[in-house]
């Protein structure tokens, strides 16, 4: 188990190295008339408490058939819908159910971060103990804005077969031409708005191909930004799977219903691992029996998955750390080794070094 432990600190520290984009403070916003009924795990899913989850559902669609948004039944039980006010609240009272809560608004929270931990990417992991797959093949679930599958960081020559214990799938839409997954990525899926056929995992935002690149991308030589900090980029365990979950398709951020859809997945898909970069605002953060991140987060580590998640972009006043449940591994942002500086020379041909960079190399200061 300690090569896991390994890979796992150093995943956590690429949350500490790399720096996410930057959003305000998250929305304070519901995705309105929707709520969240949490009915607990699903081991229970037999006699009284199944029986209690088909009679709510049963009700649901009886008033109004598209009331139900998602079904929450493989890592937990539960499920989010169109409701009233006065319904939750009744619904809240039903035998077997937790808790029932709006469904909030969640927001999205560099080459160089393995070489600034001096990490050795070389080094093999463990997948789940529980099962049977050699130490090369720990799947990593990212839920994040999707994945670029053509990035060379993506590249899948050098992997051998799909593991056979993964039960995911490859949700690519109704043209596969638009997305492939392959023995890197090995399994896509996609929770956004429209028709299921018509929906593409493929990242159209940046920030989840950089977070799955940055974890788990194999090396790629002779990368830079324009010629500026060129160097070899590579994730911190190349030899691992990757998992992709699109809870985001727009600057909007994503509802936490679709989060708790995509945990219920990946427990069941099988992924090792959880990677998320996104949360509330430590302003609005809600207790944990109402907070998504954290109830799917704890259906996930009973079935053995460590789950990482960033801590915020607040900050550094106290009290501005999120995902802060005691069973995630969460991981605050830092700044890094590198810099870019360029001479200033004054008047009197004095030179400073001041941290900037321009692309034009005809450019005068």
């Amino acid at each position: 188990m300690k090569p896991l432990i390994t890979f796992i600190f150093s995943l956590a520290s690429f949350f500490f190295c790399v720096s996410l984009f930057p959003e305000p403070g998250a929305a304070a916003a519901h995705n309105d008339g929707v709520y969240i009924v949490y009915m607990g795990a699903p081991a229970s899913l037999k006699g009284s408490l199944k029986d209690d989850h088909a009679q709510l559902i049963d009700s649901l669609l009886k008033r109004k058939q598209d009331a139900l948004i998602h079904n929450y039944k493989n890592g937990f039980s539960g499920f989010a819908a169109h409701l009233s006010a006065e319904e939750a609240r009744s619904i809240a009272e039903k035998p077997g159910v937790v808790s029932v809560f709006p469904d909030p608004v969640l927001q999205l929270h560099t080459t160089r971060s393995w070489d600034f931990l001096k990490y050795e990417t070389s080094v093999m992991i463990e997948s789940n103990p529980s099962s049977d797959s050699n130490s090369m093949d720990a799947i990593i679930g990212i839920l994040d804005t999707g994945i670029w599958p053509e990035s060379e960081s993506f590249n899948d020559e050098t992997m051998g077969p799909i593991p056979l214990r993964w039960n995911g799938t490859c949700a690519n839409g109704q043209d596969s031409s638009t997305f492939n997954c392959n023995k890197k990525i090995i399994g896509a899926r996609s929770y956004g708005a429209g028709e299921i056929k018509s929906r593409t995992p493929r990242d159209m935002m940046g920030h989840g191909t950089h977070v799955a690149s940055t974890a788990a991308g194999v090396e790629v030589k002779d990368v830079s930004y324009y010629g500026l900090a060129a160097g070899t980029a590579k994730g911190g365990s190349p030899g691992s799977r990757l998992a992709i979950y699109q809870v985001f398709s727009s600057q909007n951020g994503s509802h936490g219903s679709t989060v708790l859809a995509a945990f219920d997945d990946a427990i069941a898909d099988g992924v090792d691992v959880l990677s998320l970069s996104f949360g509330s605002s430590s302003f609005l953060e809600q207790e944990f029996i109402n907070d998504p991140i954290a109830l799917g987060a704890f259906h996930a580590v009973q079935n053995g998955i460590t789950v990482v998640c960033s801590a915020g972009n607040d900050g550094p006043n106290p009290g501005s750390v999120v995902n802060s449940a005691p069973w995630i591994l969460t991981v605050a942002a830092s700044t890094i080794d590198r810099v870019f500086e360029s001479d200033v020379v004054l008047g009197n041909n004095k030179v400073i070094k001041v941290i900037t960079f321009s692309l034009d190399p005809f450019l005068d200061f």
